[in-house]
């Protein structure tokens, strides 16, 4: 057995588990605190990658300056779609929350393709290309600088969880928002902010992903992954978003190499299936959750 070959997919797969990891956090926060599902974080991912390119491909700015705009813009478009979809939808039916949340993934979708066109997109290169070995197993330089990034703002972000006041707001709605409305904390100001925080981190992993690559209108079919990263992981579970990104990136790439790139999602949806019938509420995730 080539250990070398397979220690290779290894890092491969954790490569890009790391990615729907950080996908996955968006999606989970915004659970924890509206208890929405957001199908549409494939899409708000997908537009991140294509503000980046419009901002350093025609505006020419530079990568360190066209980031932020990007993360900005995904940031944006989360307070604008809380406040104007999503507000006025709560205490309805979680299916007509889930079905709004389709139909934005598909208006954004449509609106990528009428500003940039419906043929795939190269992102200007902004990465290193010195080639990475750990031992003797090569690693692609933007899978390994993917996957540094990913796990330093899923760090970051689970410290501030912990240790700002926002976050342990944040917490304390997810628990119980009636306590959270008695203890005077504004619950509609952290609906706010978990949908700009999330959607500013999803920007930021399309431009990750769109890198590694590149971009398409078609890149929401990503979403269908985080999906099944954070039912494995626990709708709920920041770290089961972490653990099941990682368990899903390994899957996909074992599975991708030796089996075909068609059996990827076979594969990935056998796992969903199998959890879900051993441990219906995810690995991680709470015996109470709601499903649809």
């Amino acid at each position: 057995m080539d250990w070398l070959f397979l220690a290779e997919v290894l890092l491969a797969g954790l490569g890009a588990g790391s990615l729907y990891a950080l996908a996955g956090v968006a999606f989970v926060l915004i659970y924890k605190a509206t208890r929405v599902i957001n199908l549409a974080i494939g899409e708000i991912l997908m537009l991140g990658g294509y503000v980046f390119f419009g901002a350093a491909a025609a505006w020419h700015l530079p990568a360190w300056i066209a980031l932020p705009v990007a993360i900005v813009a995904g940031a944006l478009v989360g307070a604008v779609v809380e406040r104007l979809l999503i507000r006025p939808m709560l205490g309805e039916s979680p299916i007509s929350v889930f079905m709004v949340t389709i139909g934005l993934g598909s208006i954004l979708a449509g609106a990528v393709q009428v500003i940039w066109g419906a043929d795939p997109l190269r992102l200007p290169e902004f990465m290193p290309n010195t080639p990475i070995f750990i031992g003797d197993a090569y690693l692609a330089p933007k899978v390994a600088y993917g996957f540094v990034a990913a796990m330093l703002i899923i760090v970051a972000f689970a410290l501030a969880l912990r240790f700002t006041r926002s976050g342990v707001a944040l917490q304390a709605t997810a628990a119980d928002q009636g306590a959270a409305y008695s203890v005077g904390i504004n619950v509609s100001r952290v609906f706010s902010l978990s949908w700009i925080v999330a959607c500013a981190i999803a920007a930021g992993a399309g431009v990750l992903v769109g890198a590694i690559g590149g971009i398409s209108p078609t890149m929401g079919i990503f979403g269908l992954s985080v999906l099944v990263v954070v039912i494995v992981g626990g709708l709920d579970s920041m770290l089961g978003a972490l653990v099941g990104g990682l368990l899903i990136g390994i899957v996909e790439a074992f599975s991708g190499t030796f089996l075909g790139g068609e059996y990827k999602f076979l594969i990935t949806f056998s796992v969903l299936i199998v959890v879900l019938m051993l441990r219906p509420y995810g690995l991680f995730g709470r015996h109470e959750i709601e499903r649809l």
